[in-house]
Parts: C-alpha cells; structure tokens; sequence
C-alpha cells in the first residue's frame, strides 16, 4: 500500500481483506476538527523523558521508535509511547485549516489500547528535535539508524496544552478503530528547510479526510 493511483488511500480496503475498515469503518480518521464542544477537559499528563531512539525510512514516512519509559497519563489511564510519524502536509485540519506538516505520536496502553497525540507544524522558527531527526535520517530504507544522544518527545509539545479529542482509527491500514485522538489545538513550528528536506522524501503522505459521521467532539475550553 501506499499514496498513489494504484496502490492509495482511496484502495486500500480492497488491497487485503484484513483492511476493510479501511473502506466500510465508521470511525476512520482523520477529520475535520471542527464544532467541537468547548467543555473544561481534564489535562493530558504528559510524562516524556529523554531516551535512545532509531530513525526508520519506511518507505512510506520518516518514523522515529523510542525506548521504553515515555508515556502520558489521562482517563485514569498510562500509554506508554512506542513511536512517532510525521506526515505532510497534516493529516489532521482545525476548522478546515491544513498545516504544512503534523507529527503523530503513538501510544498503546496494558490492554492493548492506542492513543494518538498529535501536533500541526506551520512554517517558522526551526524545531530542534526535527533537526535532531533528520540529522539521523538512515542512507538506507528499511534500515533502522540508531539515533546519538537521546530524544526529548516534549521537545514536539506547544506550551499551551489545550487539546481536541475524538474516537477515530490508524490513519494507515489496517485502519484500527477505537483509537483514542488527542489532537493538540497550538500549532509548532519547522523551518522551510526542515519541511523541504521531508518533502524530498515524501511530497504528499497524508490520508484524506473521512466522514466524521456524527462524531462528538470535545476540545479544551481553555488553551492554556
């Protein structure tokens, strides 16, 4: 699978019949974030720590697999993060607005559940943690590089921690459902250069929009 005429989102349910969901889902991801219910919600405790890291080409993003120790904590319950992808432009729209890129962090809790944070990135001042990426970037697809130093995941959170919540799916096959979606309402930034070098490797990775069928969803009345 992948994002062209032949192999992209518009077939993948019909590429493998484990991904019908793809097709036939209710609950697919991304959408539009908008007329959401404005309501106190309760804060997300992110509990990120710096860590070793890889940086996979996959062929189809730029992935980043973290070590153990990560997580954030909401609902009563702990995910613990396993990777992040980036796309371009951003799979995920505020009131019809898209973004240059969005970075989507992936979490899972004990019983197997997943949490997606994600976050728009807008062209301005350079983010470092996607230069410390980049940096690593392997010569070769497929093949995981080990990252120097450590990786910071807070270093992609805005420090206004508002946020949009709804339940959607993997945005990739085999388009899971009953994902938990923690959409950050701040933006981050990335330098042209930053969103130029991605954009050699990946024009275009991001999956169209989907019904949001009736949704509910809940952002944070207050930003801060």
């Amino acid at each position: 699978w992948g994002y062209g005429d032949d192999d992209g989102p518009a077939r993948w349910g019909a590429l493998d019949p484990a991904w019908s969901l793809c097709a036939r889902g209710r609950r697919q991801s991304p959408i539009d974030l908008r007329d959401g219910i404005a309501v106190d919600l309760h804060p997300v405790r992110f509990d990120y720590r710096p860590g070793g890291f890889r940086v996979v080409d996959s062929g189809r993003t730029v992935r980043v697999d973290v070590d153990p120790g990560s997580a954030i904590e909401l609902g009563g319950r702990r995910y613990a993060l396993q990777q992040l992808e980036f796309r371009r432009p951003s799979e995920e729209r505020i009131e019809g607005r898209q973004f240059e890129m969005s970075v989507q962090m992936l979490h899972r809790d004990s019983d197997g559940r997943l949490a997606v944070v994600a976050v728009v990135l807008e062209e301005g001042p350079a983010l470092p943690l996607v230069q410390q990426v980049w940096a690593d970037l392997p010569l070769e697809r497929h093949a995981p590089a080990t990252g120097h130093g450590r990786i910071d995941p807070s270093g992609l959170l805005p420090e206004a921690r508002g946020y949009y919540t709804y339940l959607g799916s993997l945005t990739t096959p085999p388009c899971t459902e009953g994902v938990l979606w923690i959409v950050m309402q701040q933006s981050m930034t990335a330098s042209r250069a930053q969103i130029d070098i991605f954009a050699r490797l990946y024009p275009m990775n991001a999956r169209p929009l989907q019904d949001a069928a009736g949704r509910l969803i809940k952002q944070s009345v207050r930003v801060d």
